[in-house]
C-alpha cells in the first residue's frame, strides 16, 4: 500500500499539517540495505514531529548540504534555531547554506531526533530489513507524515484530552484515505 496510496496519503496529510516548528533537531543513523551500509538523515521539530528525511550512501559534508536544501525546500523557510550533534558535516553546511541560523551542538541537545529514530528501528526489525535505497526512502517518509498524525504528546494529558486528539486524528485519516 505504501507505493500504490503512501504518496497520495502523505501528500494530503502534509497540506493538512500546517506548518512545523522553528527548531529544528538534526541527526543521521545508519541502516544496512541489501548488505550495504547507507545513513538515513532526519530532521524533526521542538514537538518531535517529522520535517523530512533523506536516505545517502554517504555521511560527509555534501550529503549535508543536499539535506539541508531538501530541508529548506520542503519548508520554504529558515529555521530560527538548529541542533545537531558535533559532526563535522553539519557544521559545514551550516556554514554554506544557513549561516545566519544559531547551531547548537551541546552535548544530549539532539535526544528529541535520537529517541525519533526508535519507530525506524522497530520497523526495519518487523520488515527485516530494507531491499533497496529507494523503498526505505519512499516507505520511511509516508510513515514519518503518517506518525506524525498519530503520535500525540502523552506527556501532562488528561485521558480525556488523548482521547480526543486520537478521536481527531482517525476523523482526519478517515477524510485523508476517503474511508
Amino acid at each position: 500500500w505504501c507505493r500504490k496510496f503512501g504518496p497520495d496519503y502523505a501528500r494530503r496529510l502534509r497540506r493538512r499539517q500546517g506548518r512545523l516548528g522553528d527548531t529544528w533537531f538534526l541527526d543521521e543513523v545508519f541502516v544496512t540495505i541489501n548488505g550495504e551500509r547507507q545513513y538515513l538523515w532526519r530532521a524533526v521539530d521542538q514537538d518531535g514531529d517529522l520535517i523530512d528525511i533523506l536516505v545517502q550512501p554517504r555521511r560527509d559534508g555534501r550529503a549535508a548540504r543536499r539535506f539541508f536544501r531538501k530541508l529548506l525546500k520542503s519548508q520554504r523557510q529558515e529555521p530560527g534555531h538548529l541542533v545537531t550533534d558535533k559532526l563535522g558535516s553539519y557544521r559545514a553546511a551550516h556554514r554554506d547554506i544557513m549561516p545566519s541560523v544559531t547551531h547548537d551542538t551541546q552535548r544530549y541537545a539532539n535526544n528529541r531526533v535520537e529517541a525519533s529514530h526508535q519507530p525506524t528501528r522497530q520497523r526495519e526489525r518487523q520488515m527485516r530489513g530494507f531491499k533497496s535505497r529507494d523503498h526505505a526512502q519512499s516507505f520511511l517518509h509516508v510513515h514519518g507524515v503518517i506518525q506524525n498524525l498519530f503520535r500525540v504528546g502523552r506527556h501532562h494529558l488528561r485521558a480525556v484530552h488523548h482521547r480526543m486528539l486520537r478521536a481527531r486524528a482517525l476523523t482526519v485519516w478517515a477524510t485523508v484515505t476517503a474511508a
